[in-house]
């Protein structure tokens, strides 16, 4: 048996175009522009390609993109005041503050900073009680992508076991919550396990749905996916070539799965593109038609 492909590119391109409308008819009925203001403090490599890419698409969908570059040696005081003034400009809907941030500065500060009604990453600590009470303003962009990957490939998760592998507040937190809320796409059974779980592939190999965001590259092999499994790989490695590749041995872990997610080409394109359905639900909001 060889796993099927979750496509994330196709299906990303496919909610893009969804947005793409959106945005024209905003325009055209409303006069409106949505905008996205990203805010960059320093020179990490990774963190300028990601945002790079973030304000391409943004203008390959007729969102306006409003970016903001800060040096490493910003200032606390510096990093909070340019995210509440952009917090208070009308003509920004959301506001994306690329992480990591540089040594000595708070994240949680300067995410509490950022208006929940902009916060499109559903970072603040307000958007994030409103996910666990089932009520969300947002949905952080990478569960939120993966969630619509199983809805739009019409992969069953009610009554499922899900066993999330990894524990961060952007994916592995937010993703266990999710899956948890009577709703579309969810309803499971929710296992997390870290890299202090005992006897970890034991579990692993209980599930019906593995998501693996763990951060180790190949680190999910097939003797600890159940046959027939759905796996999300979340990772995004570099191997020893310098290729990319996730945190699942996709040529030995395809031969036993159901369902798989490639890298590249499966969680990352969501992600984009689910922080730009929430940039644009924030527009939706700010003109009252939401």
């Amino acid at each position: 048996m060889t796993a099927a492909i979750i496509d994330g590119k196709a299906i990303a391109e496919k909610v893009r175009e969804e947005v793409r409308q959106a945005v024209a008819r905003m325009k055209e009925d409303h006069g409106y522009t949505p905008g996205l203001a990203t805010v960059l403090v320093g020179e990490n490599p990774a963190s300028a390609t990601y945002v790079r890419s973030k304000r391409k698409t943004c203008e390959e969908l007729g969102i306006r993109s409003i970016g903001h570059e800060l040096p490493a040696d910003a200032t606390q005081q510096q990093v909070e005041k340019l995210v509440a003034d952009l917090s208070a400009n009308p003509n920004v809907n959301g506001i994306l503050v690329q992480l990591p941030l540089p040594k000595g500065l708070e994240e949680s500060r300067v995410l509490d900073a950022v208006n929940p009604l902009k916060d499109v990453d559903a970072f603040h600590s307000d958007n994030v009680g409103r996910i666990v009470q089932g009520r969300p303003r947002f949905l952080p962009c990478t569960p939120h992508g993966i969630q619509q990957l199983f809805l739009r490939r019409g992969i069953a998760v009610e009554g499922s076991h899900v066993v999330m592998l990894g524990r961060s507040d952007i994916v592995g937190k937010p993703m266990a919550i999710m899956l948890m809320q009577r709703t579309r796409g969810a309803n499971a059974t929710v296992t997390v396990c870290h890299s202090r779980t005992r006897n970890l592939a034991e579990i692993t190999r209980q599930a019906d749905i593995l998501i693996v965001a763990i951060g180790q590259p190949k680190f999910v092999k097939a003797d600890m996916v159940k046959p027939g499994a759905v796996v999300i790989d979340v990772g995004m490695n570099r191997n020893d070539e310098g290729k990319l590749c996730g945190d699942v041995d996709f040529e030995g872990v395809k031969n036993v799965a159901g369902w798989i997610t490639p890298v590249p080409g499966g969680v990352g394109p969501m992600t984009i593109t689910m922080l730009l359905v929430n940039t644009i639900e924030a527009a939706e909001r700010e003109l009252g038609v939401a």
